[in-house]
């Protein structure tokens, strides 16, 4: 047998070993549950696809779509008159079940570390995010006892979904300097109420008391990336005269944008308020090594 062929049966093994590894379908979600001492699993499982979420989810079920949704599954342990429910929501890819979790993140929970790439919760529920899924864990009661097996299942689970799990890799290249703790963000659609704009990764930054937010957009080629300046120029009615490097969007909606474009890469910030940017906010975003 020859080299090639030997590494083309390593490789697909590797393959096939990785994709085992990640809890993906209902029922490899379901065979995934941990067993929890005093708790019982379910025999059933409950999945919801776009055609019924509603059902389930009722007036946020667009946020999902907007976020590829795929499934969700939906399991429950009990004890006595006790519950707790488990909703898996399945996305397309990694980024958007962070974006998902990120979506509905909120500063008044409780973050804990070693579960998933981020995780969050109160005395009712724990929400978590790794792989493609995006988890959302309920109780009937607030507990300790519920509480504890909330946490118990949260991290088993979310070391059979992806043990590396972690934030998108781009938000590594972010500046450190100002940035707002677990402000991390990833907008698949309507970027700033504009259908025209890409995804973007998005923090929170604050500043000499301002408040702001930076954005790096992969639109994967220069050429698509001169199509979506290009746009923008149609929309402020600026000339269309413009080349690589410091751009400046004069939106009538949502202020003047400080945008760099580096090759496939567009990289700005926004304030809700409106309020102008220092010409230093260039050079802050070129801290951002792409």
């Amino acid at each position: 047998m020859n080299h090639t062929r030997i590494y083309s049966i390593l490789l697909g093994c590797l393959i096939i070993s990785v994709s085992k590894s990640y809890a993906q379908t209902p029922d490899e979600i379901y065979k995934a549950m941990p067993v929890i001492e005093n708790w019982e699993l379910s025999h059933e499982k409950e999945v919801f696809h776009a055609g019924n979420l509603y059902e389930r989810i009722n007036g946020a079920a667009p946020l999902f779509f907007e976020n590829h949704f795929r499934e969700m599954t939906s399991i429950e342990y009990t004890q006595g008159d006790n519950s707790l429910t488990i909703q898996v929501y399945r996305h397309e890819t990694p980024q958007d079940a962070f974006g998902m979790y990120a979506s509905e993140r909120s500063s008044e929970m409780t973050f804990y570390s070693g579960i998933g790439g981020e995780a969050q919760g109160d005395r009712y529920g724990l929400f978590f995010f790794a792989g493609s899924l995006y988890v959302k864990m309920t109780t009937s009661d607030e507990t300790d006892e519920m509480q504890q097996a909330l946490l118990n299942i949260a991290t088993q689970f979310s070391q059979k979904i992806d043990p590396s799990a972690a934030y998108p890799a781009l938000f590594s290249v972010f500046p450190k300097e100002g940035l707002i703790a677990h402000s991390q963000s990833y907008i698949t659609k309507n970027y700033i109420g504009h259908e025209f704009l890409p995804p973007a990764y998005t923090a929170d930054y604050e500043q000499d008391g301002r408040k702001f937010q930076v954005f790096v957009m992969n639109v994967n080629t220069n050429e698509e990336a001169q199509k979506i300046i290009q746009r923008y120029f149609r929309f402020t009615k600026q000339n269309e005269t413009f080349s690589e490097g410091r751009i400046l969007l004069k939106d009538r909606y949502n202020g003047d944008i400080p945008l760099l474009w580096k090759g496939k890469y567009l990289i700005g910030a926004y304030n809700e308020n409106g309020e102008s940017f220092p010409e230093t906010i260039y050079d802050f975003l070129e801290n951002i090594k792409i």
